[in-house]
């Protein structure tokens, strides 16, 4: 096996008309600048001088004609409103191409491993973007991890394109039924087993400033609130639809409902960044960026494949490291998440009729 795995990292670069380029390592700064307001520290957080530091300040005050930092002797240093906006522009791309950029390493990282060590099988998991999932690359062997939205997984799967697919469903029974009903065309006509995961909580995501006006679904409906979406092919988006419908709430009522991120953080970086007062996803992404989070729904997230794949000997290997002491501690420090029997497989009826035993949510 490859020794290292490549990364794939976006970088922005700022280039004048008459050749001029900014340093990428100014992100860097004003990430660490923002969190210390102190520049020696963000300096040496971002591994240069402080001369440099302050250069890289100087250089994108001249770059874009406005000062990227506000210092003010005795009170240390803050980021303008354009070193903001720069910041949270780039938190905003990241959040968004992540999934794709994950998905393209994980491609470029399995043909280089054929191409040095000849044809060797590989486990293929197609799955919805998550912050467990993200998590199961750093199992033994080789896991090809590709980012999709649950259509789109089902289909790969059904096609013979991938061994794993996510799926998740919520662990209210009646919202369980409806979601199974948008996906039973995929699902129908298979031996499939679910393979045990972890549940994960949704809900609202906001800025701890809103916590007092938006307290539920009810408020999307007001005015003065701006809702980010999640893209109309996820997961994410058929639950919420659903909790609308439940609360006799039509996307039409919801001020920038319209407006698509296509990723849990993405959503709550364009809350975080003040773009949106609201958005729904998961509880990890709100805590990622310190927001609020108002829980509307647990879910189990799981993994499902053709029963016969079962007893592949990379997938006896990828159950046995779900269900590790080790890879169960990384899971429970997820804000949100909890392992759910992780690694134990059964049927979509058995988990089904377990939740409406124990009375759903």
């Amino acid at each position: 096996m490859l020794r290292k795995k490549l990364n794939i990292t976006p970088a922005w670069l700022f280039r004048s008309d008459d050749g001029e380029l900014l340093d990428p390592v100014l992100f860097r700064l004003l990430a660490n600048l923002r969190e210390t307001g102190k520049l020696t520290r963000a300096a040496e957080a971002a591994g240069i001088s402080y001369r440099h530091a302050w250069n890289l300040l100087n250089r994108g005050e001249a770059f874009f004609g406005m000062p990227l930092a506000d210092m003010r002797k005795g009170h240390g240093t803050r980021l303008s409103p354009l070193g903001e906006k720069l910041l949270w522009s780039e938190q905003r791309v990241k959040a968004r191409l992540g999934p794709q950029i994950d998905s393209m390493a994980s491609e470029l990282n399995h043909q280089l491993q054929q191409l040095l060590e000849g044809a060797h099988p590989v486990l293929r998991l197609h799955a919805s973007h998550g912050y467990a999932v993200a998590l199961l690359p750093e199992c033994p062997g080789e896991l090809d991890l590709r980012y999709c939205n649950p259509l789109e997984a089902l289909n790969a799967l059904g096609r013979g394109e991938c061994d794993l697919a996510s799926f998740h469903v919520p662990s209210c029974p009646q919202l369980a039924e409806r979601v199974m009903q948008v996906y039973r065309p995929q699902l129908e006509g298979q031996k499939l087993k679910v393979i045990r995961f972890v549940t994960r909580r949704q809900g609202l995501i906001l800025r701890g400033e809103d916590r007092d006006r938006i307290q539920g679904l009810a408020d999307l409906t007001r005015a003065d609130v701006r809702f980010i979406n999640r893209d109309e092919h996820s997961g994410t988006r058929v639950l919420f639809n659903l909790l609308l419908t439940e609360h006799g709430i039509g996307e039409d009522q919801i001020v920038g409902a319209g407006q698509e991120e296509f990723t849990h953080t993405a959503v709550a970086a364009y809350v975080a960044a003040g773009m949106a007062d609201v958005g729904f996803g998961l509880e990890a992404a709100a805590a990622q960026f310190g927001l609020e989070f108002r829980p509307l729904s647990t879910e189990h997230y799981l993994l499902i494949c053709h029963e016969d794949r079962l007893k592949q000997d990379n997938v006896q290997q990828l159950l046995a490291f779900m269900a590790s002491r080790e890879f169960l501690a990384e899971v429970e420090s997820l804000s949100g998440y909890a392992s759910d029997r992780c690694g134990e497989v059964e049927s979509f009826e058995a988990l089904l009729a377990e939740d409406r035993q124990a009375g759903g949510e």
